[in-house]
């Protein structure tokens, strides 16, 4: 082969191998608009901070969609309509098994917030609900699961569950009959107890949880997924909306106050007062990596055990825990 013919081979190698270089050294495109969903209640405290923010981050900008349950968020994540959303920690294994591995968790939100509210004088245990009604939200969720276990657990058969369609109506149910029992979270039980002295707190539920066998770990109220399409194609994407989200929850804990008149304004609590003291009572969170998995499978296996059905049938998969960078500070 003649000397040109070696230089134009060379220079071709030359061409070849900066294409595959600058290919593999390729940026992530900006998403644009990413769609999140969350509840109103405690698990959207925690993003207050970023729904307030006017910052570009990386070319996206953060779209909010708030819920009042998450029946509401489940079908929009399971066809592709929502990137992000925030749901109570069974109901995500439920929309894991539904969508066959088709969200994965990237961080836990929320942890024990549940109290068990009433006016009744008798009542000062799990023990004493026997042949009483409670009333609370979240049919087939969290706050349901996590009671129906440990009612079993403290050998309680006849209390019967009532439903409603958000913790305001708990709230008003109480106000009209303080002699009921309610299960409420925080922010909500600051209100209702603001609202009505008549009421106490009688029962944490994530002391009970704790003391419970198997239950060491604690309750995990809310976590995070990810839509498994979106976050294939947009991991840059989603380990910064876990960095934005770390930072206003460290934000929202770290200012009550400022927190509180966002909260009003979003039409989670009613007044400012109830949310500067109930914030720093909700337990917010954003706990990622082995933590997280530890955790969360740990609750979900109570769960499992009690009736696999709460959580899809059965356990998630290793899939169900995102493969991001670790850790986070917390």
């Amino acid at each position: 082969m003649k000397c040109s013919q070696w230089k134009v081979v060379t220079i071709l190698f030359v061409m070849l191998f900066a294409v595959i270089s600058l290919s593999g050294c390729k940026e992530e495109k900006p998403v644009g608009t990413i769609r999140i969903g969350s509840l109103k209640g405690p698990t959207s405290l925690g993003l207050l901070a970023m729904m307030h923010s006017e910052e570009v981050t990386n070319g996206n900008v953060y779209e909010f969609q708030m819920a009042v349950s998450a029946e509401e968020l489940l079908p929009l994540m399971a066809k592709g309509e929502l990137d992000i959303a925030l749901l109570p920690a069974n109901a995500a294994a439920n929309l894991y098994a539904k969508t066959e591995g088709g969200i994965a968790v990237i961080d836990i939100n929320t942890l024990g917030v549940l109290y068990l509210v009433t006016g009744d004088k008798e009542v000062r245990s799990l023990q004493d609900l026997e042949n009483r009604t409670v009333y609370l939200t979240g049919k087939g969720t969290t706050p349901e699961a996590s009671l129906r276990y440990l009612l079993q657990e403290y050998g309680v058969s006849g209390c019967t569950l009532e439903f409603k369609s958000e913790p305001t109506e708990v709230a008003a149910a109480l106000a009209a009959c303080p002699d009921g029992v309610g299960l409420l979270p925080q922010p909500y039980v600051t209100a209702a107890l603001t609202q009505n002295p008549d009421l106490c707190v009688v029962v944490d539920l994530d002391d009970v949880w704790c003391a419970t066998e198997g239950g060491s770990g604690g309750m995990v109220t809310g976590v995070t997924v990810v839509n498994r399409t979106f976050l294939d194609q947009f991991p840059d994407a989603v380990e910064q909306f876990l960095s934005d989200h770390n930072e206003s929850v460290r934000s929202v804990n770290a200012d009550p106050k400022q927190s509180a008149a966002w909260a009003v304004e979003a039409g989670i609590v009613a007044k400012e007062a109830i949310a500067v003291s109930a914030i720093p009572e909700c337990n917010l969170v954003c706990i990622t990596g082995d933590e997280m998995r530890d955790a969360l499978s740990a609750y979900l296996q109570v769960l499992a055990d009690f009736d696999s059905k709460l959580i899809g049938g059965k356990m998630p998969g290793e899939d169900f825990y995102a493969e991001l960078q670790e850790k986070r500070e917390r």
